[in-house]
C-alpha cells in the first residue's frame, strides 16, 4: 500500500511538472513576442533561459518569472551604497511625527534610532504617547527624551487614538515639513537626504512620497513596493503612497490635520484632501521606508482591520462629494481595494471600428456592441477598407438596418491611423470608442465604465482589461520600454492572477493603453490632432497617448472591466520580414520623435519588469 502510494505522488508530481512547464513555455512565448518580437539578443536569452529554469523549479506566475527576494536584496544593497551629496542651499527642518502605543522596546527602539541616524541632520522627532499602558514603552520614550535634544515628547493624558495622537505630535512640530513615522517601522538612512534633495530642485512642493518594502516576522526585507508618479485614479482605488510621506506643515494645519472619524485610514483621508489642494507632488524612486508586519499590521494582512477598509471607503465617498463628483464607491471583489464608478448623462458615443473582410468576427463584435451592452446612446461607424467577401457585405446590410449603424468605403493601403481619423470626422459622439473589430464587449456596463472615467475632466484616454479566448491577459496597460519603444503589461498571466498590488482587477494610471479598446473625449482627441498617420500600424496608439499626456491630462486602464480580444484574426502577426522592417521603422520613428520621453515610464516602475 505505501510503495502505491508512493508511486501515485511520484507520478503526480511528474504530470504536475509537465503541465507546469508548457504552461510557463505558453507564457514566455507570449513574452518574448509582446516584448522582443521575437528579436531577443543572445545574452538576454541567456538571462531569460536561466530565469525560466528558476521559475519552472520554484512555481509562480509572471509577476515573479523574472525576479526573486535574491535580487531585491541585491538592489537593497546597491541603493545603500549611493551617497547623496548633503551640500545643500537649502536646509528646511523636518519633523517627524510618531504616534505611539503599547509598542515593545525593541520595535520602538529600532524605530526611533533609524531617525536618529538620518545623514541629513536638520530634523527633530515629535512623539505623542497615546497613554501606554505598557511600562517599557513610557521607559524608552523617556530615555530618548533624556538623551537627546531632537527627540521631544508630549505624554497624553486619555487614550484618542491614531488621529488625535498624531494630531497632538503635529501640534508641537515647528518643521516647515512633517514626515509621518509608525512607532515600530524603520527608514533608511538617506531617506531625509533624498527628500531635501528634491526640495533643493523644487521648493514648491507640498508632497514628497517614496517607495517602500515590507519587514516580515524574521526581520527579512521583502515585498517592495516600486510606486509609480503620481496617480490620481490609482489613488482613487488604493492608497499606494502610505510610505515615506513628507508633507507641508501649514498645508496639513489648514486642511486641519487628521480626521478621527477616519482612523485606520486616517492616512488616506488625509491624501485624498492634500492632492485636493496642490498639483506639487514628488515621487523619489528609492525604497527608503520598510513597514513591518506584526500579527495585528495591515502590512501583515488588511484583514486585520476591517475598520481601516471601511474607513477608508468612507473617505472616498467624502472625497466625490467635495469634488462634486458624482459616482458610487464599490468593494472589488477579487481584493481589498475599492471600485469607482462615476455616473454620466449617457452622452452619445461614436464607437469606430476599421475592419477587412472577416465576417465572423466581426458579427461577435456587432452582437456584443447590440445585444449584451446595456449603454444605447451609441452609433456604429465602421471604416471598410477594401472588404471584397459576400458575407462581410450581408453583414453590413443586416446591421444597416439599425439607425445607428453606418458603414464607410475606404479603399486607400491600410492606415489604421487615417481610417480612424475618418472615422471621427462623421462623428457625431461627444465620445469616441475605437475599437477592434476582433473585439467582443462581456460586460453589460462597459461603456458606462469607460465614458464615466473618460468624463472625468483630469483624464484622457481610457482602456480596458483585454484577454484573450484563454482568458489569459492580452493587455492590462501599456509601458515605456517594455518590448523597444513600448509593450502591453502581464501578457499571457492567468485570469485569475490579481496583479501586483491589485493592477490586473483595478483601475489604474498608465503611460498609455491599446486602441483596440480606447475611450476618450472627441474634443480631447481633436486637442491632440488625433492619431499620426505617418505610424501607418503599430505604436499609433502609445504616440496618441503620449499627446493626451503632453497635454497634461492622465491615462487609465479600467482592468476591472474585461473585453476579449481575437488577437490579430484581421490583420495576422508580424512575422514577414516586410512586416518586421515595417515595425522598426515605426519604432525609429517613435524614437525620433519623442525622445528622452520614452526613456522612464512615470506609472510603472523598471525595476517590476
Amino acid at each position: 500500500m505505501e510503495e502505491k502510494k508512493k508511486q501515485s505522488f511520484l507520478q503526480r508530481k511528474v504530470f504536475s511538472r509537465i503541465e507546469k512547464f508548457f504552461y510557463l513555455s505558453k507564457k514566455a512565448i507570449y513574452f518574448a513576442w509582446y516584448r522582443h518580437h521575437f528579436i531577443i539578443p543572445p545574452r538576454v536569452m541567456k538571462q531569460y533561459i536561466k530565469s525560466f529554469m528558476i521559475a519552472l523549479k520554484r512555481g509562480g506566475g509572471v509577476s515573479n518569472l523574472f525576479t526573486n527576494q535574491s535580487a531585491y536584496l541585491k538592489y537593497l544593497e546597491e541603493q545603500r551604497k549611493e551617497e547623496v551629496v548633503d551640500d545643500f542651499s537649502y536646509r528646511p527642518l523636518i519633523s517627524f511625527i510618531v504616534p505611539t502605543y503599547n509598542v515593545s522596546r525593541v520595535l520602538l527602539t529600532e524605530c526611533l534610532d533609524s531617525l536618529l541616524n538620518q545623514s541629513y541632520d536638520h530634523f527633530e522627532i515629535c512623539i505623542s504617547d497615546d497613554h501606554s499602558t505598557l511600562e517599557e514603552t513610557l521607559e524608552v520614550l523617556k530615555e530618548y527624551e533624556e538623551k537627546y535634544d531632537k527627540v521631544h515628547v508630549v505624554y497624553r493624558k486619555e487614550n484618542g487614538m491614531i488621529s488625535e495622537a498624531s494630531n497632538t505630535a503635529i501640534s508641537i512640530a515647528r518643521g516647515e515639513f512633517i514626515a509621518l513615522i509608525d512607532n515600530d517601522d524603520t527608514i533608511e538612512k538617506s531617506s531625509l537626504s533624498y527628500v531635501v534633495e528634491a526640495l533643493n530642485q523644487n521648493k514648491k512642493l507640498d508632497m514628497i512620497y517614496s517607495d517602500e518594502d515590507k519587514i516580515d516576522f524574521k526581520g527579512n526585507y521583502m515585498e517592495p513596493h516600486f510606486k509609480p508618479d503620481y496617480s490620481p485614479d490609482t489613488l482613487m482605488g488604493v492608497n499606494y503612497i502610505c510610505h515615506l510621506c513628507v508633507l507641508r506643515k501649514s498645508l496639513v494645519d489648514k486642511l486641519g490635520g487628521f480626521r478621527r472619524e477616519y482612523d485606520g485610514s486616517q492616512d488616506y483621508d488625509l491624501f485624498l484632501r492634500v492632492v485636493e489642494s496642490t498639483k506639487e507632488i514628488y515621487h523619489i524612486e528609492k525604497v527608503l521606508y520598510h513597514w513591518r508586519q506584526t500579527a495585528t499590521s495591515t502590512a501583515g494582512y488588511l484583514g486585520n482591520k476591517s475598520y481601516a477598509y471601511l474607513a477608508g471607503k468612507r473617505a472616498l465617498e467624502d472625497s466625490l462629494k467635495r469634488r462634486k463628483i458624482k459616482g458610487e464607491v464599490i468593494d472589488n471583489p477579487r481584493v481589498s481595494t475599492y471600485l469607482v464608478k462615476y455616473e454620466t448623462r449617457r452622452p452619445l458615443i461614436s464607437i469606430i471600428i476599421p475592419m477587412r473582410d472577416q465576417a465572423k468576427v466581426s458579427r461577435r463584435c456587432f452582437e456584443s456592441l447590440y445585444e449584451k451592452n446595456t449603454y444605447s446612446n451609441f452609433e456604429v461607424i465602421v471604416i471598410d477598407n477594401s472588404s471584397e467577401e459576400e458575407e462581410t457585405k450581408n453583414l453590413f446590410k443586416e446591421y444597416k438596418k439599425h439607425k445607428n449603424f453606418k458603414v464607410i468605403r475606404d479603399s486607400k493601403e491600410f492606415n489604421y491611423s487615417a481610417l480612424n481619423n475618418e472615422g471621427v470626422k462623421i462623428a457625431k459622439g461627444e465620445y469616441l470608442l475605437f475599437l477592434n473589430n476582433d473585439t467582443e464587449i462581456i460586460q453589460e456596463d462597459t461603456l458606462e465604465w469607460l465614458v464615466g472615467y473618460a468624463s472625468q475632466e483630469h483624464i484622457g484616454c481610457v482602456g480596458a482589461k483585454l484577454l484573450y479566448p484563454d482568458k489569459l491577459v492580452q493587455h492590462a496597460g501599456v509601458v515605456l520600454g517594455f518590448g523597444g519603444v513600448a509593450g502591453h503589461i502581464y501578457v499571457a498571466n492567468s485570469y485569475h492572477d490579481n496583479g501586483l498590488f491589485g493592477r490586473l482587477v483595478m483601475p489604474y494610471n498608465y503611460t498609455a493603453v491599446t486602441a483596440a479598446c480606447l475611450c476618450i473625449k472627441k474634443s480631447k482627441f481633436n486637442e491632440v490632432n488625433g492619431f499620426d498617420e505617418k505610424l501607418k500600424v503599430a505604436l499609433n496608439d502609445v504616440d496618441l497617448n503620449l499627446k493626451v499626456l503632453e497635454k497634461g491630462y492622465y491615462n487609465v486602464c479600467l482592468s476591472n472591466v474585461e473585453v476579449m480580444h481575437y488577437e490579430s484574426k484581421s490583420r495576422g502577426y508580424e512575422a514577414s520580414y516586410e512586416k518586421q522592417e515595417r515595425f522598426k521603422k515605426e519604432q525609429e520613428y517613435m524614437k525620433k520623435k519623442w525622445g528622452h520621453t520614452l526613456d522612464r515610464d512615470k506609472y510603472f516602475s523598471k525595476h517590476n519588469f
